[in-house]
């Protein structure tokens, strides 16, 4: 199914605008059993804004993961199954959004019940078109810790692990050969990228049809000195804290000054309109003693979550806005040349009007249909 009504295109325009579980608790399943296992599991419900019906069914679970060290740990997230009367397969869309902050309170499943979910609306458009949706809430966003926010490795696995956990759902009705596609922007882009170049290692059994991935801040030195002192640099310290709360012997908080460490501190419990414009116009030597992006151990770490190593086994739809004033458009350009070299399926397409925000909505519904055409089993029209 291809969306291009008037009503799809304005309900995306307006994206900016008690539990019963099992006995196992998150921290034991997390020491047993497969990645994408369930822990546990509660009703939720799914509201692109408050009160609005959306005619589906939706389930929080806590499910089994891999930290970037390939440490088990358990993520959070929300499945969401349309309502239809469709008794046969659907596809299932694992989706990562984009970032919403560091405190628990951020995380997606806290705000789609309520209507408060930033991209809610854009989720719907995956909804409406008959598919069931898992949205994660990454590591230690949702659950205990600190969100390791920007830690690629360990978002594009909570992402697959997802994936897995919502088929194994059993209320969700979705088989072990769900077509499967990825989707993600900003951060989520991230996570979705990496989701893509990891599944045919980590999650091969998963039928991945395909990923539509934008916005994608594939190289974190690059982002990091492009927003050194712009209304971005925010982000730099966001990173920062979730690079350290994945990796704690880089040792943050050795490098920064007393304004740096409150900064980063209410960071950590606060979402990211806040985040954003505290720490907007800083430059890392406004709030630290020395530069911990200069470190070889802070370099190698930052390093790893750098993509385009791995060709993605499944096609891709990539899309970056030129004007991005967030994540520059030559990264997102430098994805695409090394996916393409290392022989992937990479169809790339340029916003030539727009920036990072209105990114995602604006080409949301290519990728949407993108998707629906993977999903069909439709020819790709790669542009490498």
């Amino acid at each position: 199914m291809r969306l291009r009504t008037p009503a799809a295109v304005a309900a995306i325009v307006a994206a900016l605008a008690v539990s019963v579980a099992s006995p196992a608790t998150p921290a034991t399943a997390a020491e047993s059993g497969r990645a994408g296992d369930i822990v546990d599991v509660s009703p939720s419900a799914f509201h692109p804004r408050p009160g609005q019906p959306t005619g589906t069914k939706a389930w929080k679970i806590h499910y089994r993961s891999t930290t970037a060290d390939g440490v088990p740990n358990t993520v959070s997230g929300t499945v969401i199954v349309p309502q239809d009367g469709r008794t046969g397969p659907r596809p299932l869309v694992t989706y990562a959004v984009g970032t919403v902050g560091m405190g628990d309170s951020c995380a997606p499943s806290n705000n789609l019940p309520y209507g408060t979910a930033m991209e809610a609306n854009l989720i719907q458009q995956l909804t409406l078109r008959g598919w069931a949706v898992v949205v994660t809430d990454y590591e230690g966003l949702g659950t205990p810790g600190v969100h390791t926010y920007t830690v690629g490795p360990s978002a594009g696995r909570a992402m697959l692990d997802a994936a897995r956990a919502a088929t194994r759902l059993p209320e969700a009705g979705l088989p072990a050969d769900t077509p499967v596609g990825i989707m993600g922007y900003s951060q989520g882009g991230q996570a979705g990228s990496w989701a893509a170049e990891l599944q045919g290692s980590y999650a091969p059994e998963l039928k991945v049809k395909g990923t539509a991935t934008g916005g994608v801040p594939a190289d974190l030195m690059k982002v990091a000195d492009f927003n050194n002192g712009s209304y971005g640099s925010g982000l730099i310290f966001m990173a920062a804290a979730g690079q350290d709360a994945a990796f704690p012997e880089l040792r943050l908080d050795s490098y920064l000054n007393p304004a740096g460490k409150a900064l980063v501190a209410g960071m950590k419990d606060g979402c990211v309109a806040i985040d954003a414009i505290a720490g907007s116009f800083k430059r890392i030597s406004d709030l630290t003693t020395r530069n911990p992006l200069e470190q070889p151990d802070w370099q190698a770490r930052l390093d790893q979550s750098r993509l385009g190593r791995t060709a993605p086994a499944a096609p891709v739809y990539q899309y970056h806005a030129l004007g991005d004033e967030l994540i520059p458009y030559a990264v997102g350009r430098q994805l695409r040349s090394e996916w393409c070299a290392k022989g992937a399926d990479v169809e790339w397409q340029t916003i030539w009007v727009g920036e990072h925000v209105s990114g995602v909505i604006s080409h949301s519904l290519a990728a949407g249909n993108w998707l629906a055409d993977r999903f069909a089993g439709r020819p790709t029209h790669a542009n490498c």
